[in-house]
């Protein structure tokens, strides 16, 4: 949804519903109609920008433009339109295993490069006419072991297709890189400094969750936006979302294996080190030091059953730093996308039952998130 800052800028707010399966049109136009437009409703909004997840498969059926059509219809049917994309899982995201394939292919692979243009090129045509500019969040490189030359080189071909979608259609289309834990970047400060000299249509995406597990501040002399002003790199998104911390990790192990669960990857940070997975963690990690787990939680909830805690108090820090660009500056704010994908994986007692009940947990993460953004001055039109 549109929003206004203080000063007047537009701050485009949506959730990220790469949350639900389906990887052809067909499946997009379905969960636009029975979740996404729903969510809407319940929030009593006429219109809402959405963040979708098209993968591969969809990607390349909508290269027809009765494909686009299709699609722009059921959006409109349901009072939605799309702002913003989730180009980081290929393929494959709801696989009952998924784990390290999130990051193939990585930016080293054509491929990579052939579906992030497709998505531009697709956004660009879906965007409205009232909304300047679209995002697309993208795998962090890819794996630590990628390629890192052969990456720079498909990000410089992907920001120069971008640079002639602006030029032929009009419409600019960000790239943000979305650092994660033990991925090829895991901070926003590293990412920044490396994406230094690439065309200016590729930057980066935060997620709350993850800048949270790297202990990655968002504000201050050495915090993610100082680190992306001082390269010139853009923040083209943010991503609303937190993360599972583990207080006692000697006492609270119990009530961590609700969340082992065999699908994503939950890469654990401490004081006393780290894992790339819980099952690595609850086997070898030091338990002296709190945990901060890579889980996305539900960001309405500060604290969780059998002891947890979260890393929601780290959202309102990145808010403001996001939105604290001097007034005037030229360059649009970075869009507000919620991500909170895995509640299909929650612990039994805390998962959806039905759509009606994830409905309803969408609805109370996006009034959660209004509401800590009325706080920073950020309202409705």
């Amino acid at each position: 949804m549109r929003l206004v800052a203080r000063d007047g800028r537009a701050v485009y707010l949506g959730y990220g519903y790469n949350v639900l399966p389906g990887e052809s049109v067909d499946a997009l136009c379905a969960q636009v109609a029975r979740v996404c437009g729903p969510v809407r409703a319940r929030l009593g909004v006429a219109r809402m920008g959405v963040g979708l997840w098209i993968a591969r498969a969809a990607a390349t059926e909508l290269r027809a433009p009765a494909a686009v059509a299709r699609l722009r219809a059921a959006l409109d049917a349901a009072g939605l339109y799309v702002f913003t994309l989730n180009g980081f899982p290929y393929g494959g995201f709801h696989a009952p295993v998924v784990k390290a394939r999130v990051y193939e292919p990585g930016w080293d692979d054509d491929a990579r490069v052939a579906y992030t243009i497709e998505l531009a090129e697709v956004l660009a045509a879906l965007l409205p006419d009232e909304v300047d500019r679209g995002s697309i969040s993208t795998v962090p490189l890819g794996p630590a072991t990628v390629d890192r030359v052969r990456a720079r080189a498909g990000l410089q071909r992907a920001g120069e297709a971008l640079a002639a979608i602006a030029a032929r259609t009009g419409r600019t289309i960000e790239l943000g890189l979305e650092p994660e834990p033990g991925a090829g970047f895991e901070r926003v400060d590293e990412a920044a400094a490396w994406l230094r000299g690439l065309p200016p249509a590729v930057g980066v995406c935060l997620d709350a969750c993850h800048a949270a597990v790297v202990d990655e501040a968002p504000d201050g002399p050495g915090g993610a936006f100082a680190a992306l002003a001082a390269a010139g790199v853009r923040c083209s998104k943010v991503q609303v979302s937190s993360a599972l911390v583990v207080p006692r990790p000697d006492r609270d192990a119990d009530a961590l294996r609700a969340f082992d669960e065999p699908r994503y990857l939950h890469q654990v940070r401490s004081a006393r080190g780290g894992a790339m997975d819980l099952p690595e963690a609850l086997a070898t990690l030091d338990r002296g030091a709190p945990w901060r787990v890579h889980f996305h939680v539900p960001v309405f909830a500060a604290a969780l059953d059998g002891g947890l805690a979260t890393t929601q108090a780290q959202i309102a820090p990145v808010l403001a730093a996001a939105l604290a660009a001097p007034p005037g500056d030229a360059a649009p704010l970075p869009h507000l996308e919620l991500e909170t994908y895995p509640w299909g994986v929650l612990p039994a007692a805390s998962r959806p039952r039905d759509d009606a009940a994830l409905i309803d947990g969408i609805a109370d993460e996006l009034r959660w998130t209004l509401d800590l953004l009325s706080t920073l001055g950020v309202t409705p039109p």
